[in-house]
Order: C-alpha cells, then sequence, then structure tokens
C-alpha cells in the first residue's frame, strides 16, 4: 500500500495563515513554526484504541501465529484525508519493571485501551500530529508468543508492526474484526531504551520498508557482546533468566524455550556460536546493519557497565561505514536516559522533535546540517564535534617497563613481568599498584605536564605464555589523581529530586511531567577509564577456542571498551594487566601463570593532544599509588535493562 504520495505531503504539512472565523470552522491541520510541527491537536480528544498484529513467528509453538498487542494513541482528526506518522516504543517491561526513571507501567480502561501510555511521547508528541504506538514485545504483556532474548521472535514481531502500518500484514481488533491502519502514512520511528533500542536496531536491520529512522538509547547491537567479551562470560545462563523476567505468563508456558536457550547458548565455553549469530544485527543471521534504510540517532554513556559500550561503538562505524545518516549523544552516566541528563531535557526533548520532524514529516530545519556528536567531557560539560570519536584523534603506543613505568620507549630486550590468573576485583587491582602482587601487574606514566583527552577505543596488545593451555586476562586503563568526576556507580550517576518539570500535555489519568535529576559526582584519588577481557584461547577466533601451547609466547590483541575521558594535568597514565576480573564475570579464574614479554607489549590510546606525547613523561620514581580505594559496587539493578 503506498501511502507517500505528494498529495498526501501536501496535506500533512499545511502551512496556512487564517482568520479567526476561518480557523474556527477548519479542522486542525499539520501545522509547521520555526522549523518544528506546533501542538494543534487535543490531547485529551485523541483517539486511544488497541490491535493484534500477525506476526510470522510460532514462538510459543501453540500452532498458531504470534499476535503483537499494539497500543495506540493518535489525534482525533487522522484518517483517509488526515495520515499521521508513528512514533514505537516496543517493549517487553510494560508489566513488569515498567519504563523510564519512574517505572512507569501501562494503565487499562474497562474497554481495554490504555489511558496512560508510560513516559511523555504521547503527551508531547499527538498534538504535534502523530500517531504514538506502545507495542508489547512477543512473549510480554498482552502478546502471544515466548521472549527469545534477541532471537527470531524479537525481531520479527517488530518488524510485523511496521509491516501493518504500510499494508503488508493483518491486524485484528478484540472481537475479531480486520484492523486497516488508513490513519497513518506509513512513516515510522522506533525509539527506547534498553531493551527497547535493541528492538529498533534488530528490526531496522532486517531492512523493513517504511521504518524511516530510530533512536536507540543504550541499545545492544550484538547480544554476543552483552554477555560476552572475547570468550569471557559475564554472566552465565543469562538469556533465559531475562526471558522469564520479562514474561510475566505461569512460568511452564515457556519453560521448553529457556530450556533450549540453556542449552544452545554455550555458556560452558564462551565462544560464538549460531545461538549468538542469530542475536547479532551487525553481520547476524537475521539483521544485518548492511540492510539498514532507516536513519539513526544514538545515545550511550561510556560508562554504562550493563550495556556496555562497545555494543554503541561498534553498531556506530558500521553505520558510518555505510554513509548512514546519523546523530549521536554520548554521555558519562551509567544506564541512563537522556531525558534525564542534567541540564539537557528540555534540549533533547527539542532535538528529539526536531529529528523526528525532519525524518517523518520531511520538515527542512537543519538538523542534519550541525555537528553529529554531542559529547559529555566532564560532570554536566558538553560539548559539539564533527563526530564520534573526536576527529583526527592519534594513537600512542603507551608502553610498560620492568620499572613499573610506562611510556612512549619500548622496554629494554627479554625484560619480562608475571602474574597468576586468579579471580579478583578491580578494587584488588588497582590498590597500591607500586607493590608487587601476585595476581596482577602495573605500569604508570609520570605526572601529565598538561590535559590529555581519550576518545575511542584503546588496544591491548600483549605478547604472553602460559604454564596451562588458557587464561583469562582483564586490561584496566586508570586515571592516579585527585579528581571530582561523575559518581556512575551510585544510582546510575543521577538522584531524582522532587521537583518536576513537564513536556506535552496532560489529562487527569496522564500527565506529561517528571521528576528533575541532578548528576551525582564523587572526589576520588583514582578512576578506572577503559577495561577489556580476553580468554586467550579466543585471541584468533570468537567461535573456535585455540589453545595457546603451553610455554610458548603468543601475540594476543584486543579492544578495550571505549570511552571519552580527560586525563589532567598532574595525573598519572596507568596500565594494570591481571587475569580474571571478578567484579563484571562470574568466571572463576584459571589458575594459570602468565608471563608478559614486556618489549613487544603495549596499550593503543586514541588522544585528543593537548600536549604532545613526546612530552608525556616516563615514570623516573615507582610510583605507588593509593594503598586502598573502595570503588563503590554499581547498585545491582544495574544487571537489568
Amino acid at each position: 500500500m503506498s501511502q507517500l504520495r505528494p498529495a498526501l505531503f501536501a496535506v500533512a504539512l499545511t502551512l496556512a495563515i487564517a482568520t479567526p472565523a476561518q480557523a474556527a470552522a477548519a479542522a486542525p491541520a499539520i501545522t509547521v513554526q520555526n522549523g518544528r510541527t506546533q501542538p494543534v491537536f487535543s490531547y485529551a480528544d485523541a483517539v486511544r484504541e488497541h490491535v493484534y498484529v500477525e506476526s510470522t513467528v510460532d514462538s510459543d509453538l501453540d500452532g498458531a501465529l504470534d499476535k503483537v498487542r499494539v497500543d495506540i494513541i493518535r489525534p482525533k482528526e487522522s484518517g483517509p484525508s488526515l495520515r499521521v506518522p508513528v512514533i514505537i516504543d516496543e517493549s517487553p517491561y510494560y508489566d513488569n519493571s515498567g519504563r523510564g526513571n519512574e517505572s512507569e507501567r501501562k494503565v487499562y480502561d474497562a474497554a481495554g485501551n490504555v489511558t496512560k501510555f508510560p513516559l511523555f511521547y504521547d503527551n508531547y508528541f499527538v498534538p504535534r500530529g502523530y500517531a504514538v504506538l506502545n507495542v508489547d514485545m512477543l512473549g510480554t504483556t498482552r502478546s502471544d508468543g515466548c521472549p527469545d532474548v534477541g532471537g527470531k521472535a524479537d525481531v520479527l514481531g517488530g518488524k510485523a508492526v511496521i509491516d501493518w502500518l504500510n499494508g503488508r500484514a493483518k491486524a485484528f481488533r478484540a472481537d475479531g474484526t480486520p484492523a486497516v491502519a488508513d490513519w497513518t502514512t506509513g512513516r515510522s520511528a522506533m525509539i527506547g531504551k534498553s531493551y527497547d533500542g535493541t528492538l529498533a536496531n534488530a528490526v531496522a536491520a532486517t531492512g523493513v520498508e517504511g521504518l524511516k529512522t530510530i533512536v536507540p538509547i543504550s541499545a545492544i547491537s550484538s547480544w554476543y557482546k552483552y554477555q560476552r567479551s572475547n570468550g569471557v562470560v559475564y554472566n552465565y545462563d543469562y538469556a533465559s533468566w531475562l526471558a522469564n523476567y520479562v514474561d510475566t505468563d505461569p512460568e511452564a508456558k515457556c519453560q521448553a524455550v529457556r530450556d533450549k536457550m540453556d542449552a544452545e547458548d554455550g555458556d560452558a565455553t564462551g565462544d560464538h556460536n549460531p545461538f549468538w549469530a542469530e542475536r547479532d544485527y551487525i553481520e547476524g543471521l537475521l539483521a544485518d546493519v548492511s540492510k539498514v534504510r532507516a536513519s539513526v540517532f544514538v545515545v550511550h554513556t561510556v560508562n554504562d557497565l550493563n550495556v556496555k559500550p562497545d555494543n554503541f561503538s561498534v553498531w556506530w562505524k558500521a553505520l558510518a561505514d555505510r554513509h548512514v545518516p546519523r546523530k549521536i549523544w554520548v554521555g558519562q552516566t551509567q544506564h541512563v536516559d537522556p531525558f534525564d541528563f542534567e541540564g539537557r531535557r528540555g534540549l533533547w526533548v527539542d532535538t528529539l522533535h526536531r529529528w523526528f520532524d525532519h525524518w517523518l514529516h520531511g520538515v527542512r530545519n537543519g538538523i542534519m546540517n550541525e555537528p553529529r556528536a554531542d559529547v559529555e567531557i566532564g560532570p554536566v560539560q558538553w560539548i559539539k564535534q564533527r563526530d564520534w570519536p573526536a576527529p583526527f584523534a592519534i594513537r600512542a603506543s603507551l608502553r610498560p617497563a620492568a620499572d613499573g613505568s610506562l611510556g612512549l620507549r619500548p622496554a629494554a630486550r627479554n625484560s619480562t613481568a608475571s602474574f597468576t590468573d586468579l579471580a579478583m576485583s578491580e578494587n584488588d587491582m588497582v590498590a597500591d599498584v607500586g607493590t608487587a602482587h601476585p595476581g596482577r601487574v602495573a605500569f604508570t606514566t609520570g605526572a601529565l605536564p598538561l590535559d590529555l583527552r581519550l576518545s575511542g577505543t584503546p588496544t591491548a596488545d600483549l605478547r604472553v605464555k602460559l604454564d596451562k593451555p588458557t587464561s583469562n586476562l582483564t586490561a584496566l586503563l586508570v586515571d592516579f589523581g585527585d579528581s571530582t568526576r561523575v559518581d556512575w556507580r551510585r544510582g546510575q550517576g543521577i538522584t531524582t529530586l522532587a521537583e518536576e518539570d513537564c513536556h506535552g500535555e496532560s489529562t487527569a489519568a496522564d500527565d506529561a511531567c517528571y521528576r528533575k535529576v541532578v548528576t551525582n559526582v564523587a572526589t576520588r584519588p583514582l578512576e578506572i577509564v577503559a577495561r577489556g577481557w580476553i580468554d586467550v584461547q579466543n585471541r584468533q577466533s570468537l567461535s573456535q577456542a585455540t589453545p595457546l601451547p603451553v610455554g610458548t609466547y603468543g601475540t594476543v590483541r584486543w579492544l578495550t571498551l571505549p570511552q571519552d575521558y580527560t586525563f589532567k594535568k598532574g595525573h598519572r597514565i596507568g596500565l594494570v594487566i591481571a587475569g580474571t576480573d571478578s567484579t563484571y564475570t562470574d568466571e572463576a579464574g584459571t589458575g594459570a601463570g602468565v608471563t608478559v614479554d614486556l618489549a613487544r607489549s603495549s596499550v593503543s590510546v586514541p588522544f585528543v593532544l593537548g600536549t604532545p606525547l613526546a612530552d608525556v613523561p616516563q615514570d623516573t620514581a615507582r610510583f605507588r599509588g593509593p594503598e586502598r580505594v573502595e570503588l563503590p559496587q554499581p547498585e545491582q539493578e544495574f544487571q537489568f535493562f
């Protein structure tokens, strides 16, 4: 069904100056002023309805295709003579953890229609000529099926909704009568944080027609990266646990599906396999970044240790390599929505408004002519730049030496350092770095003469030998020096206040007001800036283990998590190399003895220069560092979406 004819755009983008009498007589139409659609439609009078879209999967194996529950709110005037675009938040959380910082859930009336839609999207955008759809992911809330955590049902359920909006799929009302989306242009956006944003990535990577833009916030692009790092397992049987968490039906209904996940996830080895290939949206079996037709507005934070930031950095680069139209915000908190970035709520709402107006209503508002990236470089300190990482960053190879120093010159030939792969917390790894410890080795620069900003992804490049077939390795890049930094470990990095502000129109059942937040900060003598992990037997392949012959040196090279961070003047940069990181993995140490060939080992760091790299000083006296620093463990809630 073609719904993008020029005549429809002429109706949709009416720009008229009417007399008061004419305005009273005419029905509202899409109105644009100052490059933004205006709130001319009544939120209180909006149509609230729900339908069930037929998908192409039978995830609960009951012999019938699963139906996706779609709750809709749209302007009363929308219909065949005034078609509107659609903003979709597909989520598995509408009847369990809720959405947003205030954990909002759907509220229904006696007819089963939603009277309270979580978040502000409906309050703000419906009056401006959009429909907003809250979609229950298959296997959750009021949809059929079983959740399969990133797999076929997750991907194809959301795709079916886009297909229905464009006349390619069937939908039904509660009484079984057909439902036709004759009120929409078919031009759609998907938005959401965490699992919701992950679904947006997944559906976009199918190449479905009609999906014009996505806004993935703290979202997964590869479920392997969410639960693995180069063969190191973060959590065992996590997929089945999450599937059970989001499914509020009796456990027996989907137990067989969860058992299948446990049998296929490959936790015993940590290797990449077909289970994870199905759940990869960059080069996956179901979805692939090469198929993306939609523009992409990415939001993520570099200290998100739930959906770790390699999920956005690798996705972002893949989009850039294919010249996908895109925009990005990069923050410093933990797993936080940009609506809750201190001091930027109004800017976020306005930027999102202009983004949707451009891609869904065709408004020429210049948003694609602005700098592509907004980056937080310190607590509530944001800059704009042409792209992310910072363009023209220069990589420097920092090299460890036998005296514990870290600098630009290679260590002396045949110099080595040794440790044992023990399960250690990060607090233990970074404590008292000038004193030998059996479970790690540590190296530091001298005091920096000027600020030095890291922007991008460091690479650990080690030459090691083992006395067992494999070992887990951890590389930590550390900033030593007292400073006030974003305290992302506490409350995700934000504190919620009592005071509210409002964005959009309200009803008695659904207000547009939300509590403000402030950024948490803490002054500490160090911060772990970047971290990365690898199982040595996965150094050559994620899908096939290759043990390192005992007593033989081999190269182990891997990417840490990305970062954007400024090392301040007078601080020292530290490199810690250790075995198993017990802070972020459930694995036990292998007990392997690890010997590092220092002369052929380094960490490559992308720096935006505040000082010439030649001026990075070698440590002339062994730096001991803080004897003990208790970096708080992030609250347990960070394990969840």
